[in-house]
């Protein structure tokens, strides 16, 4: 077989691929298999049809055909793997000679990856926000915490906002009834604008039993844009009211046994998300800094993927939270024009890293182990909430297994590259990633795990020897 390779663009080649006849003999074979089972002639089984009958009654030509397209995807992975490229999604195949008995040509043109080199890291700096607790910070969380053993209490007063009410609703349209709207005994939270629009307005100064009508335009259900006369019924008025902080509340909510214990707990929990956070801005920088050193050229259609996969990902979002994109954009204060160059500039970023880490870890020669594989799975599967042996059944069924060991290598060289780039707060003070890492985990630094491992071996060794 032959291979010649054209490069229309840095980022797309067309490969012309020559195919001696005698290579496609199996696949030839394979045809006359498949078809004489789906032929009926008399006097043969099914399977058993000769070759010749195949020819004279079906026609050579449908062999050819069946045998060239199970044999293109080998034929073109191997001319991928002899002239080393990486190729990026799936090509356009013509077929240009197909003549019987001596030759098969074909052109396949694709995406690659560029060609470049990683430049030198090791003099990259980076500087991350400083890690700080603030005391306003702790109270706001036991606040929120305050908020979770809260209890309603009847009030014997006019509704005011924040309140919870037990309500009755019904609605009609053009004086037909909006059965989505009809409700009785309904718990809401006055302010939560999680009703039908002018609702919240509607309830405030209302008392027991009292009972109001105003127009909503209504935005959901098939009623969706019309205006409703919507009746609400007040029966009941609630106060919520949180636990006062102390060390009462402090036995209530945790395993502490004073407020300051558990304020103390609290700081410690805030500064290991922060750490987190901290970790994660560095990784992103880190990155950021490499990408501008590097200039390459992006295969457009790539990009597009990138771009629409983007979008897919919002629909779903907004799709899930009840909110139309518009909403979303004016929820952001953005434009929809904006909006889409911030897409399309993150996508572009996105397949630029893609490139970058997976030249890195070529460079670096890094590879990826089983376990490492298997360590990937686990986690992905405990965010899922899923068993990892299903996770890792769908993954191998789904034919997912090169793009996880994609996500992994990539993963690999990302930790590489940080561990050699500089790494500074906003104070000038040097972290350490591996000591930060362990401070998260709750583990002993290194000096200090060291000393534990040389005392443990100490005592097995005085232990042996006593025995």
């Amino acid at each position: 077989m032959k291979t010649d390779v054209e490069e229309l663009t840095p980022t797309r080649v067309k490969l012309t691929v020559e195919v001696p006849f005698d290579e496609l003999k199996p696949n030839l074979d394979k045809a006359y298999k498949e078809i004489s089972k789906q032929v009926r002639l008399k006097g043969f089984r099914p399977g058993k049809v000769p070759a010749q009958l195949i020819d004279q009654y079906v026609g050579r030509g449908a062999v050819l055909q069946e045998a060239v397209n199970d044999a293109l995807p080998e034929l073109y992975g191997r001319a991928v793997e002899d002239s080393e490229l990486f190729v990026l999604g799936q090509p356009e195949v013509e077929i240009t000679t197909l003549d019987d008995g001596k030759e098969l040509a074909f052109t396949a043109e694709v995406d690659i990856r560029p060609k470049f080199e990683v430049p030198d890291y090791d003099d990259l700096e980076v500087t991350v926000d400083d890690v700080t607790v603030t005391d306003e910070e702790i109270e706001e969380t036991l606040g929120n915490l305050s908020e979770r053993f809260a209890t309603l209490t009847t009030a014997d007063r006019p509704v005011e906002d924040g309140d919870f009410v037990t309500i009755d609703l019904s609605a009609t349209v053009d004086g037909e009834d909006v059965e989505e709207i009809r409700t009785t005994g309904y718990s809401y939270e006055v302010g939560s604008a999680s009703s039908v629009p002018g609702l919240d307005e509607a309830l405030p100064g209302m008392s027991a039993e009292d009972a109001k009508t105003f127009t909503s335009d209504l935005t959901e259900g098939e009623h969706a844009g019309e205006a409703a006369e919507v009746t609400v019924t007040v029966q009941g008025v609630k106060t919520k009211q949180a636990p006062e902080l102390d060390d009462e509340f402090a036995q209530l909510a945790s395993e502490f046994d004073t407020l300051e214990e558990l304020r103390g707990d609290v700081r410690t929990r805030l500064e290991r998300q922060k750490l987190l956070q901290q970790v994660a801005e560095a990784r992103d920088k880190a990155l950021e800094a490499l990408l501008a050193k590097v200039d390459i050229p992006l295969p457009e259609k790539v990009v597009e993927e990138e771009i629409s996969r983007r979008n897919e990902q919002l629909e779903q979002q907004l799709q899930w939270s009840g909110m139309s994109r518009e909403e979303y954009l004016e929820q952001e204060e953005k434009s929809a024009e904006d909006f889409e160059t911030e897409v399309a500039d993150a996508a572009r970023t996105a397949v630029k890293g893609g490139f970058v880490l997976d030249q890195l870890a070529l460079q670096e020669e890094l590879g990826v182990e089983n376990e490492e594989l298997s360590e990937y799975v686990v986690t992905q599967a405990m965010q899922m909430g899923v068993q990892p042996q299903q996770l890792a059944q769908h993954l191998t069924d789904s034919g997912q297994i090169p793009a996880l060991v994609s996500e992994v290598l990539r993963s690999k060289a990302l930790n590489l590259l940080v561990e050699n780039v500089k790494i500074k707060d906003e104070s000038g003070t040097e972290l350490d990633l591996e000591a930060l890492r362990r401070e998260i985990n709750g583990e002993p630094a290194a000096e200090e795990a060291t000393e534990e491992a040389a005392e443990e071996a100490e005592e097995a060794e005085e232990t042996k020897a006593g025995s």
